[in-house]
């Protein structure tokens, strides 16, 4: 029978089919077996709880990027990047908006705030040049959603009632990014296409969203059409940079020879499916993400590069097994400056947990990875690195999916050596000393993928490219 699959025939899953122009009646068949023409794009994902320094890794390759890509979550993430002393902050923006013969992209999987964005805009300009002219070269999909001033106030809503009914939080950064994508999920979200389109529909839109939030929350107090009309203001300041994102990423990929990067928000321990869930983030920020919320195929995905710190830290709650909560905690946390680029909290500081980065990995297939702050490190005689977890005095090869589990097992540590002298002024993997040389091997042992990056400093002179 025409159109079936059989052991002779070639079936559809085989390149077969029915009558063609091909010899023997078969259709030929175009690159077969061969990857698909067009641009690849680079990834740059965080491999532990954030603020690995992805900001600084993406700055560095951007240099000679055309193209810049935010793929999914908001305001909520925080990347520093400093430049001939300048330090700019970025939250929606991304952080190769710097280079200014690059285009930036945010994709459709981002959450904008509006109001945010510019905010953004306004504050790193009065710090240097380096977003002169930002609107110019930005592009914005209009499918991405908006997060509204309402939604800001739900998550702190929300944050207070989950510390009172179960005397914990998640530790949100309240900028309205979890209620933003509920309203995505339960399909009464409105996008940047609504905004721009017929005001007049927005507005209704706008309205009964705002009236459900009201119901829902009786505490609440919104300025309906206050917002509406900063909303409207904003519409027109935004007109200009947005585009049909999918075909502007498929005009991106098809056309002539571009660098194009991603550059990840969150990380893969906060990713809404694979992260410690509850206390995770809304969106997907390991590589599937990078598809959903940019709009391209996966063929198109080239290296996946993975930031890893040279410890771990973890901003608000949650299971983190290798946490010192002791001196030597502390000691990372004042030599690393370690604090919150959105929220300004202190951040928990422990050893380097290599069994999350591994299950990171599994999720990611990096193809290399960069080592943030190794001169954080610089300081200690004896440094310890996770390498297996125990529950029920049973070693496990894999990472727990649930909390209750995750917060009971004990961790196997490795100790090794440290060097107690400066790694500030090292600018190649030779000029390290012997035992800081050895902590990158262990690293790249144990997870069997290079180690491409090292970072020794906050400027852009302080990574040894070692690849």
């Amino acid at each position: 029978m025409a159109g079936t699959d059989s052991a002779g025939g070639g079936g559809l899953l085989n390149g077969g089919g029915g009558g063609g122009d091909g010899p023997q009646g078969k259709r030929p068949r175009l690159g077969l077996g061969a990857a698909p023409p067009g641009n690849r794009v680079t990834v740059v994902l965080g491999a532990q709880w954030g603020d690995e320094g992805k900001g600084k890794l993406v700055d560095l390759l951007s240099l000679d990027a055309d193209l810049v890509c935010r793929c999914q979550g908001g305001n909520n993430a925080g990347h520093t990047v400093v430049v001939d002393t300048v330090e700019y902050d970025f939250h929606l923006l991304p952080s190769g908006v710097i280079n200014h013969n690059a285009t930036s992209f945010i994709g459709n999987g981002v959450v904008i705030h509006l109001p945010g964005l510019f905010e953004e805009a306004e504050k790193n300009l009065k710090k240097g040049p380096g977003l002169e002219g930002w609107e110019s070269r930005t592009v914005i999909s209009d499918r991405a959603h908006l997060v509204f001033n309402f939604h800001q106030a739900v998550d702190g809503i929300q944050e207070l009632q989950r510390q009172q009914q179960a005397g914990k939080n998640l530790g949100t950064t309240k900028k309205g990014i979890g209620p933003a994508y509920a309203s995505k999920a339960s399909r009464t979200g409105l996008r940047i296409c609504d905004l721009l389109a017929d005001f007049e529909e927005f507005s209704k839109k706008f309205r009964v969203l705002a009236e459900h939030y009201k119901a829902t929350y009786p505490t609440l107090n919104i300025d309906t059409e206050a917002e509406l009309q900063q909303l409207k203001i904003y519409a027109e300041k935004i007109r200009p940079l947005v585009k049909d994102g999918v075909y502007f990423m498929y005009q991106a990929l098809q056309g002539p020879p571009k660098k194009i990067l991603v550059e990840g928000a969150n990380a893969a321990l906060l990713d809404i499916d694979f992260g410690t869930y509850p206390f995770v983030t809304s969106s997907n920020c390991t590589v599937g993400g990078v598809c959903t919320g940019l709009g391209i195929p996966p063929h198109y995905i080239g290296k996946v590069y993975g930031v890893v710190k040279a410890y771990t830290t973890r901003v608000g709650v949650g299971t983190f097994p290798t946490e010192q909560d002791n001196e030597i905690g502390e000691l990372l946390q004042s030599r690393g400056h370690e604090y919150g680029v959105t929220t300004g909290r202190k951040r928990r500081c422990g050893w380097l947990d290599l069994v999350l980065v591994k299950y990171a990995h599994m999720i990611n297939g990096f193809s290399a990875l960069a080592v943030t702050k190794l001169d954080i490190l610089d300081a200690f005689a004896e440094i310890k690195v996770g390498v297996a977890y125990h529950l029920d005095e049973k070693r496990i090869p894999y990472f727990p999916a649930n909390q209750e589990l995750l917060n009971k097992v004990t961790v196997e540590y490795k100790t090794l050596p440290g060097w107690q002298c400066s790694t500030e002024e090292a600018r190649s993997f030779s000029d390290l000393p012997p035992q800081a040389q050895g902590y990158i091997r262990f690293i790249e042992d144990y997870l069997e993928v290079p180690v491409k990056w090292i970072g020794v400093g906050k400027s852009r002179k302080s990574i040894i490219k070692l690849f």
